[in-house]
């Protein structure tokens, strides 16, 4: 089947802000089902979806009325609507040449109408879509377009918390450290001042000097007494980690959870096109926390890179480790292919924005967007990704990125 595929002028930029939302596609369907639903019932229509367009991917975050997680990006209607200024509609789906054709037309549901609103980000870019649809032809009045809009509006909104709270979240993380630190730098220094005014006590008949006792004697008592602060922030720093931990309002992040997730969003695909798809973990480091910031964005595009250059029977391999130094950790991300591969040309134009990407082995669609995105996000992280490939052997792509320890 001939697949369409159509990218906004701006869409390097958007695709920024939608990383910069840094969502868990699969996390978010409960936050947004109450939107769907409404949006289903204002407008009388059976299937409603709230759906965000990645460089490959059409990711439906929430649902009524159908069943959907992902599809290709070129075989989806939304992503037209991206491209209109306020909303895009077709009245018969079955009677459009772009998507006549389409599973989700020429098979069960069979669906006809059309309707979707698209969601902008505070800068004017176009993250997806809230859309609604039909089996059968529909007729939205002014007053039922405009609630939908309201309700666009309401996801985005929500879309924009989500991301506030996780940057709240990851400031009260590193609040949370800052003070630990300070509580063990307190510590050190007292506990020699303590140590050195109990050996003056203890050999003070030697001195015979009483001012002197006295005076050390008070800067033991001051000692220990900030000693037992110390003490204290560290206990109701625990405390208070322990007490936010157990009710979820701080997120713990590592490489066991980051594997679960990837495999429910990228399983499916790779499945569907019958590659191997396998993600491994450090066994020794699967449990320590480090921060998710931008991490799913980044490996998403590069396994979504690397499925769209794997022919069928081929294999896509995830590697994730976490090295351990001193003052910080080295989060490593491994992605390798048995594709097509590419010659170091080719690689050079994509990650510089400057080439255009080539269809996938089962004609999937190129945008030529999604490498030098996972470069942008890279960068702005401070962390670096190396690539080797060789034409006809497949790829590889290792990032390393800083991380903050966490106790």
């Amino acid at each position: 089947m001939k697949t369409n595929y159509v990218v906004p002028e701006n869409e390097f930029q958007r695709l920024v802000d939608l990383a910069d939302l840094d969502l868990d596609y699969s996390g978010l369907k409960d936050k947004f089902k109450d939107l769907t639903r409404l949006a289903a019932k204002v407008t009388g229509t059976e299937i409603s979806l709230i759906n965000l367009i990645d460089s490959y991917t059409q990711w439906t975050v929430t649902n009524h009325g159908l069943d959907l997680d992902s599809m290709p990006r070129e075989n989806s209607v939304c992503q037209y609507t991206i491209l209109e200024p306020d909303s895009f509609e077709v009245k018969d789906l079955r009677l459009d040449s772009r998507f006549s054709e389409q599973f989700y037309v020429a098979d069960d549901p069979h669906l006809r109408y059309y309707f979707g609103i698209p969601l902008k980000s505070s800068n004017g870019h176009h993250l997806g879509a809230l859309c609604v649809l039909d089996t059968n032809i529909k007729e939205l009045d002014p007053e039922k377009v405009e609630l939908l809009r309201i309700i666009a509006a309401e996801v985005v909104s929500r879309l924009n918390a989500i991301r506030e709270i996780q940057y709240l979240k990851r400031q009260a993380s590193e609040l949370n450290e800052s003070r630990k630190r300070a509580a063990h730098d307190i510590r050190g220094p007292l506990g020699g001042i303590i140590s050195m005014a109990q050996l003056v006590t203890n050999g003070g008949d030697s001195f015979k000097l009483k001012e002197i006792l006295d005076f050390i004697q008070m800067i033991q008592m001051s000692s220990k007494s900030l000693l037992e602060l110390a003490d204290e922030i560290l206990v109701n720093d625990d405390k208070w980690k322990h007490e936010n931990e157990t009710s979820h309002k701080i997120e713990v992040f590592h490489q066991a959870k980051l594997k679960a997730g990837l495999e429910k969003l990228y399983g499916p695909q790779a499945l569907a096109k019958g590659i191997h798809f396998s993600v491994s973990t450090e066994a020794s480091t699967e449990l320590i926390p480090f921060s998710r910031n931008k991490v799913v964005q980044i490996v998403g595009n590069l396994i979504s890179n690397a499925i769209k250059f794997t022919p069928e029977d081929g294999s896509v391999q995830i590697n994730t480790g976490l090295k351990l130094e001193g003052s910080h950790n080295v989060l490593s991300l491994t992605v390798q292919d048995s594709g097509v591969g590419m010659t170091s040309e080719k690689l050079t134009e994509i990650l510089n924005g400057q080439g255009r990407s080539s269809n996938g082995t089962a004609g999937e669609a190129g945008y030529g967007f999604g490498l030098p995105l996972v470069k942008h996000l890279v960068d702005t992280l401070n962390g670096q990704i190396t690539v080797t490939s060789t034409p006809g052997a497949g790829t590889c792509f290792e990032v390393s990125l800083i991380q903050r320890k966490s106790s």
